[in-house]
């Protein structure tokens, strides 16, 4: 009896095993996690729209493989526990790839670099560093590597530490004087603030930050480990576009130069 048995839950367990793989190789929908409030990566139109260079590529993504793109809003900080609790397949939002975060999910190969910079009042003496800005506030995205960064160098060397949910949030308290600087990617503070009238006082100061084991080695998609058959599919899909050069020409219609990682 313990024998059939054994034997219906194996025939059981192989039969669901196969159903998740034909739902893998025939899913006709691909769900993006995102939060859009990180422009020129991901934000909304003026009608509500999303757009970005993130959700180009996402759109770039699902026509190669012939899926339809489905968006979820999720803020960033919530991102990985919501794809594990598979409220969608993907997180494509401008999430660098850290060792800290391959504990909990897997990547795509790196799809994009970004530079990693602080942004100060123009003029300002202060610099990226632990010693220049002791005693000072510094702003950046909570739930980010770049958080992650300044947690694990500057926190401890007497710099406040001051995490936002929303990248505006952080741009806006520089602007009222409750921080002294703000850390985030260099397109992001250049699309995103330094561009803008309420920007116009301020600018990128000192070297990019370097850390490969916070900021990570890139930008790339996060899946949940074990989805084999759709992280097979989605690297095949950016491997094609990278090769045909869509991804280039969507890093020069943002960037004006290309960021693709090679």
């Amino acid at each position: 009896m313990r024998l059939k048995l054994s034997l219906s839950l194996f025939v059981a367990a192989a039969l669901i095993g196969s159903v998740g793989t034909v739902s893998a190789e025939t899913q006709s929908t691909l769900r993006f996690g995102i939060e859009a409030a990180y422009p020129p990566f991901e934000s909304k139109s003026p009608t509500g729209q999303l757009q970005g260079f993130d959700v180009d590529v996402g759109n770039a993504v699902c026509a190669k493989m012939g899926v339809k793109c489905e968006w979820v809003e999720n803020s960033f900080d919530g991102l990985i526990p919501a794809l594990q609790a598979r409220k969608f397949d993907v997180i494509n939002s401008a999430m660098n790839i850290t060792d800290k975060r391959k504990q909990s999910i897997d990547f795509t190969p790196p799809i994009y670099v970004v530079p990693i910079v602080m942004v100060a009042k123009r003029g300002s003496p202060l610099l990226p560093d632990a010693k220049s800005l002791q005693g000072k506030r510094v702003g950046v995205l909570q739930g980010s590597s770049q958080e992650d960064f300044l947690k694990r160098h500057w926190a401890n060397a007497g710099v406040s530490i001051v995490s936002y949910q929303d990248q505006d949030q952080v741009y806006a308290d520089l602007v009222a004087g409750r921080l002294d600087a703000a850390v985030q990617e260099a397109q992001t503070v250049e699309d995103g603030f330094l561009n803008k009238p309420s920007g116009h006082d301020y600018a990128i100061v000192g070297q990019p930050l370097s850390d490969p084991a916070t900021l990570g080695e890139g930008t790339g998609f996060g899946m949940r480990k074990g989805d084999k058959a759709l992280a097979g599919k989605i690297d095949a899909a950016l491997a094609a576009l990278k090769k045909d050069g869509t991804l280039s020409n969507l890093s020069q219609k943002y960037f004006k130069r290309d960021i693709i990682a090679k």
